[in-house]
C-alpha cells in the first residue's frame, strides 16, 4: 500500500511540474501582454492549488501507511506542504482586482509555492539538483516581475 502511494505522489509530482510550467508561462504571457485574467488563467489556478492539495492528501496518506509518527524530516516536509497548499489558494481572495494585479499576485503565489515546495524536498531528501531548477525558475519569475520591461510596450 505504501509503495502505491510513493508512486502516486511521484505521479503527482511529475504532473505539477508540468502544470507549474506552463503556469508560469501563462501568468507571465498574461503580464507582458496586459491580457485580461481570463477563464483559462482561472482554470490554471485552480488546477496548480487543487494538485498542491491532492499532493498534500497523499503525502499525509503515506505519513500514516509508513506508521513512522516520529520522524522529524516528515512532519517537517508535512509542516512545509501544509503551508504550501494554503497559500495555493489565495487568488481565490483577489477576484474583484485588476486584471494585471491578479496575474501578478497570481505569479508571486506560484513561486512561494515553488520555493516552499522546494523546502519541502530539501527537508526530506537533502537532495539539491531539483531544488536547484525550482528555484531557478523563482529568481527569473522575480526578475521578470521587477524588471518591468512588460510595462514599456
Amino acid at each position: 500500500m505504501e509503495t502505491f502511494f510513493y508512486n502516486l505522489h511521484k505521479a503527482g509530482a511529475a504532473l505539477g511540474a508540468i502544470i507549474t510550467l506552463v503556469l508560469l508561462i501563462k501568468l507571465m504571457r498574461g503580464i507582458a501582454q496586459k491580457q485580461s485574467y481570463d477563464t483559462l488563467a482561472q482554470r490554471m489556478m485552480l488546477a496548480f492549488s487543487g494538485l498542491i492539495t491532492a499532493e498534500w492528501l497523499i503525502g499525509i496518506a503515506i505519513l500514516i501507511a509508513r506508521g513512522d509518527f516520529m520522524n522529524v524530516p516528515l512532519w517537517s516536509h508535512a509542516g512545509t506542504m501544509t503551508v504550501a497548499a494554503g497559500i495555493s489558494y489565495l487568488p481565490n481572495f483577489w477576484r474583484q482586482s485588476e486584471d494585471l494585479v491578479r496575474y501578478r499576485r497570481s505569479l508571486l503565489v506560484v513561486m512561494a509555492v515553488m520555493v516552499l515546495v522546494a523546502i519541502g524536498i530539501v527537508l526530506i531528501r537533502g537532495k539539491l539538483l531539483g531544488t536547484m531548477a525550482v528555484l531557478v525558475l523563482v529568481v527569473i519569475g522575480i526578475a521578470f516581475l521587477a524588471s518591468g520591461w512588460y510595462k514599456k510596450r
